[in-house]
């Protein structure tokens, strides 16, 4: 997965020097002299390595489809909980498209066991 990740930053570059290029010296100015940018930069990309890695070792253990369903059970989990973390209200719309995401999660969990059987 390093590979990847590699390949992804090389091929990134094209893109960010023209859109972004002319600001990387006051970046690296607020990296160097602001502990808590430096501290999050690092811990996001950690992070976001680590949950990579395992996703790939997930993948490995499981199927495709069944790592998809549960990423997308994940999602919904998510929004329900950071709406109900925040007190947002979950309006018609989103509960609409939290039970989508549940009962897709449910039907492949239901058809899942029946071709097995």
């Amino acid at each position: 997965f390093v590979l990847t990740s590699i390949l992804g930053f090389l091929m990134s570059i094209p893109v960010f020097i023209p859109k972004e290029g002319s600001r990387f010296g006051e970046f690296t100015t607020l990296f160097k002299t602001n502990p808590a940018v430096s501290f999050n930069l690092i811990a996001s990309g950690l992070y976001f390595y680590g949950y990579n890695e395992l996703a790939t070792m997930t993948l490995k253990k499981t199927g495709a489809v069944t790592q998809s369903v549960a990423n997308t059970a994940k999602r919904v989990i998510v929004i329900v909980g950071v709406a109900l973390m925040l007190g947002e209200s979950l309006d018609p719309i989103k509960l609409l498209g939290c039970a989508i995401g549940i009962g897709g999660v449910l039907l492949y969990s239901i058809i899942d066991n029946l071709v097995k059987a």
